[in-house]
């Protein structure tokens, strides 16, 4: 195994430092001198010896993976899946390499969504049978501007040679202090902040926004949502704050082992009842298919999805759902209409 140069020349300097600060005054010159030995070592190149440059593939092929009958990534010449330490000792450009192949899939995954699913990605997706929410994506990272630091000696009356000697110390602390934040965090090469997208700043705010600006405008008369995981919390926030609206246009809700909780969320009674007649939870099991589950929570009924993995649940259920959805949706079209009166045609009207 190889050790990386930063190893063979940082490691020592800490032990050395650690020592010498038990020492007598003697031995603060040395502290001093390796200090000033710290600061004159640029960690950017230090680093980067002998990296191979940041010139990745644009293509999967080109990274010599494919994706196999199952959907699974593979590697074109050994069959292995994904490996991230490709190159030994250089995290830093293993990590850009993963982040540049991570880019290729996100859009090979919205190729696959439009070819195979007939999905249309458009900017507004109204008037379209299906609707794909994205919870997840709640803000965007920009870099952060940086703030000139203005010298405070530059309206004293202290002499020219001081304020320089003063401004150059202070520019070999931030260097120092630079030094020390790259090593600690050698991923991080720019300061960031993040820049929370407006009325969607969580997964529940998303699901508002959607169901505001898109659900509740659109034609249809049967709404059906396919909830996962946190997905399933983000579905019953929206309840809590639209519970008339949603009741009047969902016909049935399949959540795939939801990490809601009624009694957390503080969900109604009224909000309990309409879930258990519903919604139905495929959970993690390795029970077969449509086994019940028991369930500690009273909103609505528990059954196993056919697998004990967390992100297989949707997949796995999915005939299931279908089935569900069918049903409910035959229940709702062979229910009785409440008949209409003079007196509710005329409220109706007037609300019209």
């Amino acid at each position: 195994m190889s050790i990386s140069l930063s190893s063979l020349i940082l490691l020592p300097i800490w032990i050395s430092m650690a020592q010498i600060q038990q020492g007598g005054p003697d031995e603060k010159e040395k502290t001093t001198a390796l200090k000033d030995l710290l600061s004159r070592i640029d960690l950017d190149e230090l680093m980067k010896k002998d990296e191979p440059p940041l010139d990745f593939p644009d293509t999967l092929e080109g990274f010599e993976y494919a994706f196999n009958e199952k959907g699974q990534l593979r590697h074109i010449k050994t069959g292995e899946p994904f490996v991230f330490n490709y190159r030994e000792d250089l995290h830093r450009w293993n990590q850009k390499r993963y982040e540049a192949l991570g880019e290729i899939i996100t859009k090979y995954v919205y190729e696959l969504l439009e070819k195979d699913c007939n999905l249309k990605k458009i900017s507004i997706p109204e008037g379209y049978g299906v609707i794909v929410l994205n919870p997840n994506e709640n803000y965007i990272e920009v870099e952060k501007p940086k703030i000139p630091v203005q010298s405070s000696s530059d309206s004293s009356d202290e002499p020219a040679e001081k304020r320089e000697r003063k401004d150059k110390v202070s520019k070999e602390t931030k260097k120092r202090r630079d030094f020390y934040e790259k090593y600690r965090n050698p991923q991080r090469e720019k300061e960031m902040m993040q820049l929370y997208i407006r009325e969607n700043g969580s997964p529940e705010e998303h699901a508002v926004y959607v169901w505001d600006h898109f659900i509740a405008q659109s034609a249809a008369e049967k709404v059906f949502f396919v909830a996962h995981s946190y997905g399933g919390l983000a579905f019953v926030e929206l309840m809590i704050q639209r519970e008339a609206d949603v009741k009047s246009k969902v016909t049935a809700v399949a959540l795939t082992d939801s990490v809601h909780n009624v009694w957390h969320q503080e969900a109604g009674k009224t909000i309990r009842e309409w879930m258990r007649e519903n919604c139905c939870n495929w959970v993690s099991s390795s029970e077969p298919l449509d086994t019940s589950v028991e369930s500690m929570l009273p909103d609505c009924p528990r059954v196993s999805a056919g697998t004990d993995r967390h992100e297989l649940t949707s997949w796995k259920s999915l005939p299931s759902i279908f089935k569900f959805f069918t049903e409910a949706s035959e229940a709702k079209s062979s229910s009785p209409k409440p008949a209409l009166t003079r007196r509710s045609h005329r409220i109706k009207h007037e609300e019209l």
